[in-house]
């Protein structure tokens, strides 16, 4: 049953914005996005992406995660050649890629180990001729795999029979082993290790396609013998013809992917370093990045027990005790206070949650203004969330704290969204990204 937007508990003024906000025509563009293209704030646009999957852009499914063109685009218009741009939630590390390819040095912070593996991977440009000898060497050994012989170096992790075969763990700690034992650098190794981890999704017993790792039995998924095998395979030769093309691509942004860092607190940078701040913040209350990501995490020894640590260190997470949320918070933004009080009327958890999230951006609003260089900008791309029937505008919340904050609003528009690269359910499903360019 799909949720419909809840008008209760709101007040008569905000019932009427909801009701007579006129729907903005859409502007399609396809492929690179003019650098002078004209906006106007509030201006729907349809971006059709055709390099999602180019060099390495796609050696890894991330939920939710930047379509290559817009970044391109607001770093070629809002950023020079030998500049510094900042991500504070790089994700799987799109707009780095796209800062290298674009001359720009960047920095990549994100919370998340998962995370910064895999945009450390995509970034990092490899000795080809060394890529392609282990590349044979891994592909001799395949083909050398056989399911008789003793096998070692299967790790242990919560519920680890029931998410794989019996063989087909076997085959993915064979693959594992086979990497790590590579003489040949760790960044080689980590690059390989990246094409593993894309194949350990599909062939488990969790649904393919989903934010969460869930076995759906009415799938019937069938994983037979020797999949793992096949997939590594087949992916490797995807992978390493990628990372070529992105090494004959000659990209001259260095990409620095720090191991310990925080959009909340960037104190290890100083005050006006940036000249461009560029991310695509958490959604609140639609991927839970732990939990998609879980059985990844535990075969490249990431994790091995709860999750329940790290999910408390994400933006946006649901992980909350009951202390948190025993009474009403406020965030200080009017129009985010008058809907979370109406959650909280029916749900007091997930109202914290909302108040939680709130705050975090704010402290990286600050955090952001702090460190870029004065009459520079920072691009937000986020997307409203339906949270207990309620439409939750983050981006307009977003846009009302930044003046406090010193930021003055230079623009605002819409992408709509027409791809999600892994299915995220129908009343969480997030249509639109609001595109806000801030200018200190």
């Amino acid at each position: 049953m799909t949720e419909t937007l809840k008008m209760d508990g709101l007040d008569r003024a905000t019932q009427q914005i909801f009701q007579c906000r006129p729907v903005p025509q859409t502007t399609r563009i396809e492929g690179d996005i003019p650098v002078n293209l004209k906006i106007r704030n509030n201006k729907k646009f349809l971006f059709i992406s055709k390099d999602q999957r180019h060099l390495t852009h796609g050696i890894h499914k991330y939920p939710a995660k930047f379509f290559p063109e817009l970044p391109r685009w607001i770093i070629s218009r809002y950023s020079k050649c030998g500049e510094y741009v900042l991500d504070p939630f790089t994700g799987s590390g799109t707009t780095n890629l796209e800062c290298s390819l674009l001359g720009r040095n960047s920095i990549g912070v994100d919370v998340d180990p998962f995370s910064r593996f895999l945009a450390k991977a995509k970034t990092t440009l490899l000795p080809d001729n060394e890529l392609t000898v282990v590349h044979e060497n891994l592909l001799r050994l395949m083909n050398e795999f056989s399911p008789s012989k003793k096998h070692n170096g299967v790790p242990e992790f919560p519920y680890r029979d029931n998410w794989f075969k019996s063989y087909i763990l076997i085959e993915l700690a064979y693959i594992r082993s086979s990497i790590e034992q590579q003489e040949t650098t760790q960044e080689i190794k980590d690059f390989f290790l990246v094409c593993f981890s894309s194949i350990i999704r599909a062939v488990s017993e969790a649904d393919n396609n989903c934010t969460r790792t869930v076995v759906r039995k009415k799938l019937n998924k069938q994983v037979l013998p020797g999949a793992a095998i096949k997939r590594f395979i087949k992916r490797m030769e995807y992978c390493v013809n990628g990372m070529l093309a992105l090494i004959a691509s000659c990209p001259s942004g260095a990409v620095t992917i720090p191991d310990m860092a925080d959009a909340r607190d960037l104190s290890a940078y100083k005050d006006d370093c940036f000249d461009l701040a560029l991310t695509s913040p958490p959604y609140l209350n639609a991927v839970d990045y732990p939990r998609t990501h879980q059985l990844e995490m535990y075969w490249l020894g990431m994790e091995n027990g709860s999750l329940i640590n790290l999910k408390r260190k994400h933006v946006g997470t649901e992980s909350v005790t009951a202390k948190d949320y025993s009474e009403l918070h406020k965030t200080g933004c009017r129009s985010a206070d008058r809907l979370i009080k109406s959650i909280y009327s029916v749900d007091n958890r997930r109202a914290f949650i909302a108040t939680k999230y709130i705050r975090d951006m704010e402290c990286n609003l600050i955090e952001v203004y702090r460190v870029l260089k004065p009459g520079k900008r920072y691009v937000i791309v986020v997307g409203n969330n339906l949270v207990r029937g309620y439409n939750f505008e983050t981006w307009r919340y977003l846009k009302e704290i930044a003046p406090s904050v010193g930021f003055r609003i230079e623009r605002y528009f819409i992408s709509e969204i027409i791809n999600h690269y892994i299915k995220v359910p129908r009343k969480e499903r997030i249509n639109d990204d609001y595109v806000l360019v801030l200018q200190k």
